[in-house]
């Protein structure tokens, strides 16, 4: 429900049509049918994945290229909370407002609080502001303050971090999600019918650095009431956008949803209907994206579908257990060493979420690492015991299509369960005598053979 407001009951409408064509004609849309929408997701796009290991459960046309409206604002949020911890910005640091980010503020097309230049703010006014009521005027004040006073700036750092996070394809503009079209002169980059470009899975990707870095991040994005101050004597009543938040009252039973903390709601005419989320219940943890939905309604309805599946379709099953030894593995050979081998075994335990009874399904598979062994697949010693040999992966033999990772499958170290010392030179000496002669023996028994 962030930019503008002006129509918007008309426009959802025409885009729920819009949306229908497009899965018609979408050259993906097959696909997406045969493989992702087995949960009947009504979104343009969609992802769930799991907040602890990255394993995507769910997609739907995940890679296409969408204006995120105001989910771009999680962005901001992420290098707010990297710039605090950095120690570059303190959450009592004042935030000068700027002609641009005073007027943003006061457009009434805009959401927000309106925020004055003769009054003091400080990151965390903004910050709550920016996490709770999706402020447009406290976005590009912030950016303003991490950006040297420039929000063109600030879209810069926002387009290195999606870079570096693997955000592949995305374009940042500006730090609110406003279309270029409606900010007008107040644009920090682009042209001027142009928007922020980004896919479900870049935004699932950004969500799951600021739950796993930043947790502190969901205390303030699951506050559902909190009151802003504007100036002397002006008081803004925030409210949260995010209608699943359990501390909402019984006029929101139908979406509120148990373990709801985060994260960011999103509209715009050219985006429609958009939401970012994250639940907990227990030790599990889900992140969801919506986008390009209906109504108000429909983006918290379908990511209840997304998280009904995550939580009573799948569970977390541990695949490979810690100890683990492979059969036809135990252990390496050894050279130079006082024993001729070594054992090895999985370091630690593959726990990953899957449908329910289809862990069956999943293999580990060992990768030795071929740099440490010799032309006859032999380790040198000394081996200490710990030592990385390779890793484990794991294989999908189900009939189901096995769902990818944000980034990439887990990789856990396989190690030397023991010392092996090298032996002295002694032992070496006479232990190489000793295949010497039984080498001349074998030739010599191999030859006799050959005779008969």
């Amino acid at each position: 429900m962030n930019g503008l407001k002006k129509c918007r009951r008309i426009s959802a409408l025409v885009l729920g049509f819009a949306l229908a064509a497009s899965t018609l004609w979408h050259p993906n849309g097959a696909k997406a049918e045969t493989a992702a929408d087995s949960l009947n997701i009504n979104a343009k796009s969609a992802i769930l994945v799991d907040a602890k290991t990255g394993k995507i459960l769910y997609e739907k046309n995940a890679d296409e290229m969408l204006p995120p409206a105001s989910m771009t604002k999680m962005m901001t949020e992420y290098l707010v909370q990297k710039a605090v911890h950095d120690g570059k910005i303190k959450w009592t640091t004042t935030v000068p407002i700027s002609d641009k980010a005073s007027a943003i503020s006061h457009n009434p097309d805009f959401s927000g609080v309106p925020l004055r230049k003769d009054f003091n703010y400080t990151v965390k006014d903004l910050y709550e502001a920016l996490a709770i009521y999706s402020s447009n005027g406290a976005a590009v004040a912030l950016a303003e303050l991490l950006g040297g006073g420039s929000e063109a700036n600030f879209v810069k750092q926002m387009n290195e971090t999606a870079k570096k996070l693997g955000m592949t394809g995305t374009k940042y503009i500006n730090s609110s999600g406003l279309d270029n079209v409606d900010l007008g002169k107040y644009k920090a980059a682009g042209g001027p019918k142009d928007t922020n470009e980004i896919s479900a899975r870049s935004l699932a990707k950004l969500a799951y650095h600021i739950v796993n870095e930043y947790p502190e991040a969901l205390k303030v994005s699951s506050i559902t009431e909190k009151d802003f101050i504007a100036g002397p004597g002006e008081k803004v009543h925030m409210v949260n956008y995010n209608w699943m938040l359990p501390g909402f009252g019984d006029n929101m039973r139908e979406f509120k949803y148990p373990g709801v903390d985060g994260l960011k709601t999103g509209f715009t005419d050219a985006a429609g209907e958009c939401f970012t989320g994250t639940v907990k219940q227990g030790d599990r943890r889900f992140i969801s994206v919506v986008m390009g939905t209906k109504s108000e309604k429909a983006r918290f309805l379908e990511t209840k579908k997304l998280y009904d599946y995550g939580f009573k379709q799948t569970e977390d099953k541990t695949i490979v257990k810690a100890g683990y030894r492979f059969k036809n593995q135990e252990s390496l050979p050894v050279t130079k060493g006082k024993k001729g081998s070594v054992s090895i075994a999985v370091k630690e335990p593959i726990t990953i979420p899957v449908e329910i009874g289809d862990e069956k399904n999943y293999k580990p598979v060992l990768h030795l690492d071929k740099s440490l062994l010799n032309k006859d697949g032999q380790l040198t010693a000394p081996v200490k015991k710990g030592q990385k040999v390779g890793y484990v992966t794991l294989s999908y033999k189900g009939k189901k299509q096995d769902s990818a990772y944000l980034y990439g499958e887990p990789k856990i170290p396989v190690v030397a369960t023991e010392d092996v010392d090298k032996a002295n030179w002694f032992v070496r000496f006479f232990r190489a005598i000793g295949h010497f002669i039984a080498g001349i023996f074998t030739g010599a028994f191999d030859l006799i053979k050959g005779l008969f």
